[in-house]
């Protein structure tokens, strides 16, 4: 009897099923995010995976740490080993004042863990072998899972997932982390991290420190240097957002000057006599404004925002918003046709410099180490200037807009590919 003989499979061509394009198990069809509470880091997480096109198929986890009295002197350790730490001192001390007294002074209470009391307890805490667990249990079904992770706090996790998961997932880590980089798939990171492996980094840091301060290896094949931070930001995002802000910003004399105020940083440093050169500019290019609309952030001193509110939240051309919900963040960014931004605000200036407006930044001048590395390489694209109080705001500039997300996706689609995978159609 002769053996029978199945016919061949067609080839792969647009439209046929996926079982003939290598099945569910080369398509990746979700996401895991892997935050640590910072909306500045989760932000670019969840950036990457919008721009992936896997906004609505992902999952956040977060990696928490202890909060409150002595916690907050704690920061600096790897988050288990504050964990294991906290643990001791709560079985030693309970909820004495060593636990609760920050600074010595204020009382302050110790947050539950995940969030609790803070509107955060439906987020899962990030447990590496529970996710692990889940990929291994799904990938029959569900293929692969794409693991995108950003933060300090984040890298032990991350890293954890991928060795011992290798086979089911794809472990994206965001920021440069300091570590052996073969520990993920991908590194996406700002050019300025290698800041501290150029001549004149070296020559500023001290020997004892450089273990610390300086990437352990140059750029390789698993690292996707971008110029500023990733986000949200995108055409679609902002066509929305320009719809869902029409009716408060359209009638707005123009040009719209939106101007966003951050916080000081150990590498930006400033106070009250930043935000008196901030009025002062603003004063001088009031007459070629329409509306000047500012923003604080939540780091924004105490004695910087007084100032401005003081100064100039009685003139009929600016306003404050006092933030109250709804942000308006998004509807500046669609609707300003200029920014000032302190230079302190990489990922507001990185938004910013995504929508090909005019963007003057204030205070590069005082920031030093990857920070003045990062204004350095904006002003040699064209793609910001200072805000020196001279300028006209009627008089319109551009710039080839920053794509880092894009970019960094595409990326992705290539490292996925170069392994057999794809993303979801």
């Amino acid at each position: 009897m002769k053996p029978i003989r199945l016919p061949e499979p067609p080839s792969p061509t647009p439209g046929v099923p996926e079982i003939f394009e290598g099945g569910t198990y080369s398509v990746v069809r979700r996401a895991v995010v892997i935050g640590n509470g910072s909306t500045w880091s989760e932000n670019q997480s969840i950036g990457l995976v919008r721009a992936l096109g896997l906004s609505d198929k992902h999952v956040l986890y977060r990696v928490t740490r202890p909060k409150g009295g002595v916690n907050e002197w704690l920061h600096w350790l790897p988050v288990s080993v504050h964990k294991k730490l906290y643990f001791v001192l709560r079985r030693i001390f309970g909820y004495t004042q060593l636990l609760l007294t920050a600074r010595g002074r204020k009382h302050v209470p110790v947050h539950p863990e995940n969030g609790g009391n803070v509107g955060l307890s439906s987020i899962l805490e990030a447990d590496a072998k529970q996710i692990v667990k889940m990929a291994r249990e799904t990938y029959e079904k569900d293929g692969p899972l794409l693991v995108v992770a950003s933060g300090r706090d984040t890298i032990s996790v991350a890293s954890s997932i991928k060795r011992l998961a290798s086979e089911n997932v794809f472990v994206v880590q965001i920021q440069h982390p300091r570590v052996k980089l073969n520990r993920f798939d991908l590194v996406i990171t700002p050019q300025h991290d290698y800041y501290p492996l150029t001549p004149q980094a070296q020559e500023q840091v001290p020997r004892f420190l450089k273990r610390w301060l300086t990437p352990q290896e140059p750029p390789d094949e698993h690292v996707v240097l971008t110029v500023g931070a990733l986000h949200q930001i995108d055409s679609a995002a902002l066509r929305n957002a320009a719809s869902a802000w029409n009716d408060e910003f359209a009638p707005l004399p123009k040009p719209l000057l939106v101007v966003n105020i951050g916080g000081p940083t150990s590498q930006c440093r400033y106070g009250a006599d930043l935000a008196k050169k901030l009025i002062s500019n603003l004063l001088s290019v009031l007459a070629s404004c329409g509306t000047v609309r500012i923003s604080f952030s939540s780091r924004t001193p105490d004695k910087v925002s007084s100032i401005i509110v003081k100064q100039l939240g009685d003139n009929p051309k600016v306003f404050i918003w006092d933030g109250q919900e709804p942000n308006p963040h998004m509807g500046h960014l669609a609707w300003a046709d200029a920014f000032v931004v302190t230079a302190d605000s990489i990922s507001i200036i990185s938004e910013a410099c995504s929508t090909g407006k005019p963007v003057y930044v204030m205070g590069a001048e005082r920031c030093t180490w990857k920070y003045a590395d990062f204004h350095k390489c904006l002003r040699e694209r064209g793609v910001v200037r200072p805000f020196l109080g001279s300028e006209d705001i009627l008089e319109s500039w551009s710039y080839p807009p920053l794509n880092d997300t894009a970019e960094a996706a595409s990326r992705v689609r290539e490292a996925l590919a170069e392994r057999g995978w794809r993303l979801r159609t």
